[in-house]
């Protein structure tokens, strides 16, 4: 841990978001330029407009390609030094590395941005196919667990923070897994866009030098081979309305990892959850009693820096002056900042899931004790049996009071209404009116399953 750190995620948190310096640190960027420079090496070759490369020429590229080391980093890194621009950098670096016959190929007709917005979209890709996707199906795997596990126990319910219907616990969770499954569906199946056509987007550089060849044809292939979305039409950058659609979808899951952050730290408010107790752990530092749900509130604190990042880089960075400014170049080297915080805060919510009880006594205690919640059943029923405003009548005996089930019998007793609705309204209990939960937890890991 770098004890001098000034961002907690390269201090205190440093070992937690580890994973993410293989895509976000300065020398994951460099690796990614000389990656794409490299591949379009390789497809310029294919044109026979420069002398074929060699055996060996091709062997040195495709070295760059699967082994870029710390050492050529730092290589490009020191020729930065003097010429003060990055991808020129790697440019010059790449001059030296491959000892090409013919190094004017290297860079043949680029812009930067034509190497940065293919950089930038491959890291991403490979961050969320490697890193982001199987994280979130590790959590989500753990509610799948949990809404199996307690699918079938009677669960108290709140809305507006009043006592509602009953529903179960595992249909409660399930809710989040829901919209968890469809946010992760869109951002698995993604594409990211792409451009290779120049300073301004027209492929200018490359007709003047080769008008015989079709350069955007040439820019579709090849961005169609290396898993791209061809942009037809951009001015010199790449207009990352697709890194928008990335940074939207990732804040969606991490607004819904929020609300199930919060429900859960407050049914553990509420005795209905608890949390394990693990041996070493201090909740609080004089209160000796305590188990803090500390790894919700880390979640959705960090989620909320998280999303406030990526919904500033979704806004900046489609946007730009013209044809070119720079000032998005020094934004995009904050991906890391912004999916770090929400990487650290899903490891946070698993966390908690991991040690999440359910107090099933207080639960089916608290359901028992509340008679009430069966008005809205009994009042639907009483509708069928075309008993004169039913709702009015149930709120006259219920609103404001605290009615047993002897009082709701004996109302029903006092109505002219035929015996089977009479049966069907003594058969109601609180525990067991949750409708069809146990159906929809079923449909809900079923839909998840299927895209997992």
């Amino acid at each position: 841990m770098n004890i001098n750190a000034i961002s907690p995620l390269d201090g205190r948190y440093a070992k937690k978001v580890a994973p993410l310096a293989e895509y976000f640190s300065e020398k994951a960027l460099m690796k990614a330029r000389c990656i794409v420079e490299c591949w379009f090496l390789l497809a310029l070759d294919d044109l026979g407009i420069f002398d074929p490369l060699t055996d060996d020429e091709k062997a040195r590229i495709e070295t760059v390609i699967i082994d870029f080391q710390e050492e050529d980093y730092l290589a490009i890194k020191g020729i930065e030094e003097k010429t003060k621009h990055d991808v020129k950098s790697c440019e010059i670096y790449l001059q030296e590395a491959l000892q090409l016959s013919d190094p004017n190929m290297i860079h043949f007709g680029l812009t930067s941005e034509d190497v940065n917005n293919l950089a930038y979209a491959f890291l991403l890709r490979e961050y969320r196919n490697n890193v982001q996707i199987p994280h979130l199906a590790t959590m989500m795997d753990r509610l799948v667990i949990l809404i199996e596990e307690w699918k079938e126990i009677p669960f108290p319910s709140r809305t507006h923070g009043q006592k509602a219907s009953p529903s179960t616990a595992g249909k409660e969770l399930s809710v989040f897994l829901n919209r968890m499954t469809l946010v992760y569906e869109e951002l698995k199946k993604m594409e990211f866009a792409g451009k290779i056509n120049g300073a301004v987007g027209n492929y200018s550089a490359m007709l003047s030098a080769a008008p015989d060849v079709d350069w955007h044809l040439f820019a579709e292939q090849f961005l169609a081979k290396h898993g791209f979305r061809h942009n037809i039409a951009t001015t010199q950058i790449e207009d990352h309305d697709s890194w928008a659609k990335y940074f939207n979808l990732t804040r969606q899951l991490n607004n819904i990892i929020i609300d199930l952050d919060v429900d859960c730290w407050l049914y553990i408010s509420k005795d209905l959850f608890f949390e394990k107790v693990q041996k070493d752990e201090v909740g609080s530092s004089t209160m000796p009693h305590k188990v803090n749900p500390i790894n919700f509130e880390n979640s959705e604190g960090n989620m909320m820096l998280s999303n406030a990042i990526l919904g500033f880089l979704s806004d900046k960075l489609c946007r730009s002056r013209m044809q070119r400014d720079l000032s998005d170049s020094t934004v995009e080297r904050n991906f890391g900042v912004a999916l770090g915080y929400a990487h650290m805060a899903i490891s946070e919510t698993v966390r908690g899931l991991n040690k999440l009880q359910i107090n099933e006594v207080q639960c089916l205690e608290e359901l028992k004790n509340s008679p009430e919640l069966l008005a809205e059943p009994i009042q639907t029923i009483l509708r069928l049996a075309k008993v004169e405003d039913p709702y009015n009548l149930l709120k006259q005996a219920t609103r404001g009071q605290k009615p047993d089930m002897k009082m709701l019998m004996d109302l029903v007793d006092t109505l002219n209404i035929a015996d089977k609705f009479k049966e069907a309204i003594r058969a109601l209990e609180p525990e067991t009116y949750i409708g069809d939960a146990h159906r929809i937890a079923d449909l809900v890991i079923s839909s998840y399953k299927s895209v997992r």
